[in-house]
C-alpha cells in the first residue's frame, strides 16, 4: 500500500453506511435492489431508519423467464407489483418508480432529471446504487443508472445545480455502490439475510419457484454473504464501495 493511500485511509476514512438515517436505494430494474443490497435495506428498516426505494426502469423486456405470451406492457405491470411485494418483505413501504423502459431505450437526460427529482423529494443522506465501474458489467441500464446516481450524489447539495434538473437540493453525504468488485465497507446481515431471500422470491416472473435460476442466485448470495462476513467478522454481510464528500472529488487514490 502506497504512503498516500495509507494516509488517506486514516486521515479520510470512507463513511460507514450505518451512520446515516435517511437512505435512498436506487435500482435499475425491479429486483436489483433486493439482489444487491436487500439484506442491508432490511436491517436499516428494522433499525428505524428512513428507507426509500427508487426503481428507474420498468423491466418490460425481462422476458427470459416470464410466461410465454406475456406482452412487455403486461410484464412491466407484473414487475411493478413484484417490486412492491419485495420491498414490503424487507420492511420498506416507500417505493417510487420512474417508469422508463429498460433496454437502454430511454433518454439519459430524462433518467437524470427523474432521479434528481426523487432525490430532492426524499432528501437522503446516503444513496445506494449499482457500481458503474465494474469491468464485467455489460448491461447498459446498470451502467447508466449507476452513472446518473454518481453525478447526482455529488451535485445534490447544490440548490442552483439541482434547479437546472427541475429538482430540489438534498443533503447527500455519501454514495454506496452495491454489486461492486471492490467493497471498502460492510454491513452485517446475519439477522436479515433470510428476508433478502424472501424478497427475491417475490419476483416470480424472473425467478419462478423451484427454477434453476432461483437456486443459482440463492447459492451465489449465500456464498457472497459468507465471504463478506468473513472479511468483516460479521458472520454474514453485504459489501459496498462507499465514497463520502471527501472521496468524491480530487482524490484519485480513493478509487484504488
Amino acid at each position: 500500500m502506497g504512503l498516500t493511500k495509507l494516509a488517506l485511509r486514516f486521515a479520510a476514512p470512507a463513511p460507514r453506511p450505518g451512520d446515516f438515517r435517511r437512505c435512498l436505494f436506487i435500482g435499475p430494474h425491479p429486483d436489483d435492489i433486493e439482489i444487491g443490497a436487500g439484506a442491508t435495506a432490511a436491517r436499516f428498516a428494522a433499525e428505524g431508519k428512513q428507507v426509500s426505494f427508487l426503481i428507474c426502469l420498468d423491466g418490460r423486456f425481462g422476458l427470459e423467464n416470464a410466461h410465454a405470451g406475456t406482452t412487455p406492457q403486461e410484464l412491466a405491470e407484473i414487475r411493478r407489483r413484484e417490486s412492491i411485494r419485495g420491498a414490503a418483505a424487507l420492511g420498506v413501504s416507500e417505493v417510487r418508480f420512474l417508469g422508463l423502459s429498460d433496454g437502454g431505450l430511454y433518454d439519459k437526460e430524462e433518467l437524470l432529471r427523474g432521479m434528481a427529482r426523487v432525490i430532492g423529494e426524499v432528501k437522503p443522506e446516503i444513496i445506494f446504487a449499482p457500481d458503474p465501474f465494474v469491468a464485467s458489467e455489460c448491461h447498459a441500464d446498470h451502467l447508466n443508472v449507476g452513472g446518473a446516481a454518481r453525478q447526482l450524489a455529488f451535485f445534490a447539495p447544490f440548490a442552483e445545480i439541482m434547479a437546472t434538473y427541475g429538482a430540489q437540493s438534498a443533503p447527500v453525504e455519501a454514495i454506496a455502490y452495491y454489486m461492486t468488485a471492490h467493497p471498502n465497507r460492510y454491513v452485517g446481515t446475519r439477522d436479515t439475510f433470510d428476508r433478502q431471500l424472501t424478497a427475491i422470491r417475490c419476483h416470480e416472473s424472473q425467478f419462478p419457484a423451484g427454477s434453476g435460476a432461483l437456486g443459482s442466485l440463492e447459492l451465489y448470495l449465500k456464498l457472497r454473504a459468507a465471504d463478506f462476513g468473513l472479511r468483516s467478522f460479521c458472520g454474514r454481510a453485504e459489501g459496498f464501495r462507499v465514497l463520502g464528500k471527501t472521496q468524491m472529488h480530487c482524490l484519485p487514490e480513493a478509487g484504488l
